[in-house]
């Protein structure tokens, strides 16, 4: 995580919490603020899991989660909305990854769904995008898993006073 505060820290370690009792383990999870074109500002995280420790290291590279939330600033230039989403991508084996795909879960979806949802990536339930579908899963009928996290409300504020000063800046 960043040595200073940002507003999704707790909320992406809770996930990290959730996903190492449940597995697969964490391998590495980082916070930060980014900025997209040099334009503006926005929130993410990335969570690497370590497919080794569900015994499938063999069969496939560590897959990474990722978490952003946007200011929606340039949504009418092609960035994302405003508010927040989650995806996941395999890590390919010179480090590089492969085209990010939407997770169906909600943006401040529970750690519990997040568990749920990587369970499916990893049994093949739920399949990986690409490009030609702009990330859109494959193989996935089931809708959105899981609820939201019980301190959304909270996170939801902490990052919309965050957007709004980013905005103004």
């Amino acid at each position: 995580m960043t040595t200073r505060q940002l507003p999704h820290d707790d909320y992406i370690d809770a996930v990290c919490e959730a996903l190492d009792k449940a597995g697969p383990e964490v391998k590495d999870g980082r916070t930060g603020d980014c900025e997209t074109r040099g334009t503006y500002c926005y929130l993410n995280a990335v969570i690497e899991l370590d497919m080794l420790s569900v015994g499938l290291q063999d069969e496939r590279n560590n897959l990474l989660l990722i978490w952003e939330w946007h200011t929606g600033t340039e949504a009418d230039h092609g960035e994302p909305a405003r508010g927040p989403q989650w995806q996941f991508a395999e890590l390919k084996d010179d480090g590089s990854n492969e085209y990010p795909t939407d997770l169906p879960v909600l943006g401040y979806a529970s750690p519990d769904a997040i568990v749920e949802a990587v369970r499916k990536v990893i049994s093949g339930d739920i399949l990986p995008g690409d490009f030609f579908n702009v990330g859109q899963w494959r193989g996935w009928d089931g809708g959105i898993i899981g609820d939201t996290w019980e301190r959304h409300a909270e996170l939801n504020a902490a990052c919309e006073a965050w957007g709004t000063d980013e905005s103004t800046s």
